[in-house]
């Protein structure tokens, strides 16, 4: 597909209306279930979490909970930390990364520190292994008031009562070579530009705060992330996706500036992981239990330095 036509749906140069939306719905199928994978999981953990079904999507005809799990024998005196997952449906590692640290390792912070886990704040996204919601619009984008994505706008409802709690956000994410092939692609179509092909990392890495940086903080989860899988290196130009690499594996974005997830709580501590499970140096496994070892990490850091 040239360059002219880098994608099936729309006309190069001109931002889709409501017609190429349309036919790019057409195109999306389900691939999997969020009832199975996400719902049934976290309902498991009944016993030991507080599950809070925090809102709800209708999406033609389907329906999807939202689902949080919150620690039981909450401590109004203790911080708060969230862990997200799954804003981006198709980041599997994410959700599941998620829902093993809910399931084996949160009572290792029983009695230290509140949490908040959110495996998968978009299930629609999820269940069609994409990155947008059924609007054609980036939940990872639209984390502002208004917000053009309810999966968003439920998210930071959820978060609203707790601000000036909370101690950390982890924001649980995958770059994937589907990044260069089927979702800047299809952003470049759907807002009339042209697409300009772009580098995948192959390995770990983080997104920092550049408002507010913390970079003791973020080296301690690559050193946590590192005994699982390997950190990405930077490109030739000292690069990681375009931006800066400020220290081995980790990279900033202005994060409520682009209404990103992990500017929601106002948290000392945040970052946001990025996993590369198409890497032959890699498995599925890995990639979860990297997940868990940067929430591990994160908490670790942020409690030692409360």
């Amino acid at each position: 597909m040239s360059q002219q036509n880098f994608h099936p749906v729309g006309i190069p140069g001109q931002p889709w209306g409501e017609v190429e939306k349309a036919r790019w719905l057409a195109m999306q199928r389900r691939r999997r279930s969020h009832a199975d994978d996400v719902v049934a999981p976290v309902r498991a953990l009944a016993g030991a979490w507080d599950v809070v079904e925090y809102g709800a999507l209708d999406y033609a005809g389907e329906h999807f909970p939202l689902l949080a799990l919150r620690s039981r024998g909450w401590d109004e005196e203790l911080p708060v930390a969230l862990v997200t997952g799954g804003v981006h449906g198709y980041e599997t590692s994410g959700v599941l990364g998620a829902l093993l640290f809910a399931r084996d390792h949160a009572p290792d912070y029983a009695g230290r520190v509140n949490l908040l886990v959110v495996p998968c704040v978009s299930p629609w996204g999820y269940e069609r292994i994409h990155r947008w919601n059924l609007e054609a619009v980036d939940p990872n984008r639209s984390f502002r008031q208004p917000s053009p994505a309810r999966e968003s706008a439920a998210l930071m409802e959820l978060v609203a009562p707790l601000r000036g709690r909370f101690l950390l956000h982890v924001d649980l994410h995958e770059t994937t070579d589907s990044d260069e092939t089927e979702f800047r692609p299809a952003l470049a179509a759907r807002d009339g530009k042209p697409f300009e092909p772009g580098h995948i990392p192959d390995g770990f890495y983080l997104v920092d705060d550049s408002a507010s940086p913390q970079p003791e903080f973020q080296q301690a989860v690559i050193e946590a992330v590192a005994r699982v899988t390997h950190i990405a290196p930077a490109d030739a130009e000292g690069r990681i996706i375009g931006s800066p690499v400020l220290a081995p594996g980790v990279i900033a974005y202005p994060l409520r500036e682009l209404g990103l997830c992990a500017g929601i709580t106002g948290a000392p501590y945040v970052t946001t992981t990025e996993v590369y499970p198409d890497s032959p140096r890699a498995t599925p496994e890995q990639c979860n239990a990297a997940q868990v070892a940067a929430i591990r990490g994160a908490l670790d850091y942020a409690l030692a330095h409360r």
